[in-house]
């Protein structure tokens, strides 16, 4: 996210293993940063049982998450400057340690507002821990290549939501069917926080291992020969106010498109578990997999046809389709129906889901591209304001704190099927900043 703000003027690793290790310990960090991101998508419908919940009670998990990206992102920036990014990366780990180990009474107590404690220590770890690794590895290798290393680094990271519901379902969901609302409701309620508590304890040696391996990690990371690189000097007049960044409409409406973009991305991926449960779905625990398998495929497609067959507007404009068509599929198309599935992915072996379902894990094909897309997009033009520009860019993460809450209520008050009409507005933001937003460059005049 930072790395639009990284500096030419930065030295840069010169030996070729230096970048090489450099990127082992960068990709390790991504891969634990989307496995504990990606891990919401099964804890949602897991603390809806075990913690009683609505639709909208249990979507407060990806605010407490990602609320924290927006709080503490200028703090962790301030961090930083005093502690540089190897030491940025220790701390954020051992925060994320901690949050890890709050799980462990969190589900003794089965508190909810524990778990959600819990979470929010753990995403400012990772808030802290991205602050530093996103600019690093801009700056680790030649800056032409950047780029490439990024692509690498999203790979890690999607691919490990790819992994996360699998370990997660294989651990937590086992005989979950005995943990059903109709199942529960035939006990006494004595008998049913027995049984609530009993799934509870699930989490407490998983997470317990988790908080283990974060710590050893940090300790690993902070004895490694990993290279620091020198914080870059604020240029002279380089410091601007917040308020001066809004003079470039490009910035503003292109923060307006991200904040709609983290939302859908986080409602397909965090709550299609929810939405199998819902359905009635065996494995709905694995099913934020099939939405990371397509982001990972889009990923791959990015990396082969941008820019050499696709601009960055054009890819931008046909992800917003994407999420049009495969949004109206997810609220029109059959529920009971398994073809869309058994079509596409019914070769490989993979459990065939309703065709809804399916259109919803769609939208991580939509949604790969519009990240790295809209971010050059609202940034261009700014100059030295390129650095404020993208701490309010950041900002819009909040988007994946609020929309999956409003879509919860929605669920709750219609149907979780109806309520995804909600994604429509987000990608008709996205086509227009595509088509017309992003060329404005001051109100009330395009360029």
């Amino acid at each position: 996210m930072e790395m639009s703000a990284a500096s030419s003027q930065r030295p840069v690793a010169n030996s070729r293993a230096e970048v090489v290790v450099g990127m082992l310990f960068v990709g390790l960090l991504f891969f634990i940063l989307g496995f504990v991101t990606w891990l919401n998508g099964s804890l949602i419908p897991f603390l809806k049982i075990v913690c009683e919940l609505n639709n909208f009670q249990a979507l407060w998990v990806t605010f407490a998450f990602y609320i924290a990206y927006t709080v503490m992102a200028l703090p962790s920036a301030a961090v930083l400057k005093r502690t540089g990014y190897k030491k940025g990366m220790t701390l954020g780990l051992g925060l994320m340690g901690v949050g890890a180990l709050l799980f462990i009474p969190a589900a003794r107590t089965t508190w909810y507002g524990l778990f959600l404690a819990a979470l929010f220590t753990l995403a400012t770890g990772m808030t802290l821990m991205q602050t530093a690794i996103n600019p690093y590895i801009v700056c680790l290798g030649p800056r032409e290549s950047a780029a490439t290393r990024i692509s690498v680094m999203g790979l890690f990271n999607k691919g490990a939501g790819v992994v996360v519901p699998l370990v997660f379902s294989s651990l937590m969901l086992k005989d979950i069917d005995s943990f059903s609302p109709a199942g529960l409701a035939a006990l006494a309620p004595a008998a049913q926080d027995a049984m609530r508590a009993t799934l509870a304890e699930r989490l407490v040696f998983p997470y317990a291992c988790m908080a283990l391996l974060l710590f050893a990690i940090m300790v690993f990371i902070h004895f490694s020969r990993l290279r620091e690189i020198p914080l870059e000097a604020d240029e002279a007049g380089s410091r601007v106010d917040a308020s001066s960044v809004l003079q470039f409409p490009q910035l503003v409406l292109g923060a307006a498109a991200l904040f709609g973009y983290v939302g859908v991305e986080v409602i397909a991926g965090d709550t299609i578990g929810l939405y199998g449960h819902e359905l009635k779905v065996a494995h709905f625990g694995v099913l934020t997999s099939y939405t990371m398998v397509c982001m990972v495929i889009g990923y791959l497609i990015g990396a082969v046809a941008i820019p050499r067959f696709l601009s960055q507007q054009r890819a931008l404009m046909l992800s917003a389709v994407a999420g049009v068509l495969f949004t109206g599929g997810v609220t029109t198309m059959s529920a009971e129906s398994t073809g869309l599935s058994a079509a596409l992915v019914g070769w490989a072996g993979v459990p065939a889901v309703p065709d809804t379902v399916m259109c919803l894990a769609l939208l991580g094909l939509a949604n790969a591209l519009v990240w790295p897309a809209i971010w050059p997009l609202a940034l261009a033009g700014l100059g030295r304001h390129t650095a404020s520009g993208s701490a309010v860019l950041v900002m819009a993460i909040a988007g994946g704190a609020l929309l999956p809450l409003l879509y919860g209520h929605l669920s709750d008050i219609v149907t979780p099927r109806a309520a995804y009409w909600l994604l429509l507005p987000c990608y008709a933001l996205i086509f227009w900043y595509a088509a017309v937003g992003h060329r404005i460059r001051r109100w009330g005049a395009a360029s």
